[in-house]
């Protein structure tokens, strides 16, 4: 007998389209010769559907049943219909009136840094909401995983993703977030919290207003919110690495040297591959090494992409995880 696919949602209540700019060596304040542009539908549980859909059909895992829902615009929907449409992944996304926000990423490759401009996008309304609610209801009934990320438009009460999570806990699925500022703020203070927490190290500290000093302290801000109901936290530092706990421990895992063509989706991939090791039962050290291969992976590339199975594989292997 065939198992059923592992089925994740992803929720993007506020996606994006990104227009990637690289201009190696800009300046601020002249005039800057760009070598190519780059659109790509976006938001973080858009590329984290994208990133779990290409692990899928890439065969060395579990196979999966991927669906994204949230709110999308109907003057720009084409870019998202289509990568959604060309990944496998299901479209349940909500269509309302007006144009998706627009992200601009200026992307240095010579100095290997991006920045990011984020134009203001849809607000939601209650009718919106509720329809989105009535969507989010019927998915769930069949959903192993449930992924809430991104930040909150207009319209939308700092502690939705809250209200979410306890729901979606009672109902018993695995719920992983990935937001930050009032969002990730709510959801820390509430009595519920999600099964798997990815923070940066900037989101936590602001969120917990502290700062977190070395890993110690970062362990240590881990481990409670563990002790109020989390399984997996997720602390992202960049090309550091991860620090990633658990019941089991804590694992500290350093991703090898690449070339970088985008850091945009660099946590999108690791809540992908967190996600992916939950759904294979990993222990903690292989868990460490997927989500960091996946981020590794996929900043090789332009867009929410894996790289080639066998590339994924070697980037994977060269991961160096050390246990605390």
């Amino acid at each position: 007998m065939t198992a059923r696919p592992g089925r994740v949602v992803t929720l993007t209540l506020n996606p994006a389209l990104d227009l990637t700019v690289r201009a190696d060596g800009w300046q601020r304040g002249q005039v800057n010769a760009g070598q190519s542009l780059h659109q790509t539908a976006g938001g973080k549980g858009v590329n984290v559907a994208s990133i779990l859909a290409d692990w899928s059909r890439a065969g060395q895992g579990e196979t999966l049943s991927v669906t994204a829902t949230g709110l999308l615009g109907r003057d720009n929907a084409a870019p998202f219909e289509a990568l959604l449409r060309d990944q496998g992944v299901t479209d349940a996304f909500v269509r309302v009136s007006g144009a998706t926000r627009v992200g601009i990423k200026l992307v240095d490759g010579a100095a290997q840094e991006t920045t990011d401009l984020n134009l203001p996008g849809l607000s939601a309304t209650p009718a919106t909401l509720a329809e989105l609610d009535a969507v989010l209801t019927r998915l769930e009934a069949d959903a192993d995983v449930v992924v809430l990320a991104g930040s909150l438009p207009p319209g939308v009460p700092a502690d939705h993703y809250a209200t979410l999570t306890a729901g979606l806990r009672r109902a018993g699925v695995f719920v992983a977030l990935d937001t930050s500022g009032p969002a990730l703020t709510a959801a820390l203070a509430a009595p519920v919290l999600p099964d798997l927490i990815k923070p940066n190290i900037h989101e936590l500290e602001a969120a917990l207003g502290r700062p977190l000093t070395g890993d110690a302290g970062i362990l240590a801000a881990a481990r409670t919110l563990l002790d109020r109901g989390a399984r997996t936290v997720a602390v992202s530092q960049g090309e550091r690495g991860a620090l990633i706990v658990t019941a089991a421990g804590a694992a500290f895992a350093r991703p090898p040297r690449v070339t970088v063509v985008s850091t945009v989706g660099a946590g999108d991939a690791m809540v992908a591959g967190l996600v992916s090791a939950h759904l294979s039962g990993l222990g903690l050290e292989d868990a460490a090494r997927r989500a960091t291969g996946f981020s590794a992976g996929t900043i090789t590339r332009l867009g929410p992409y894996l790289p080639a199975p066998a590339d994924l594989s070697a980037l994977t292997a060269q991961v160096d995880v050390t246990t605390a």
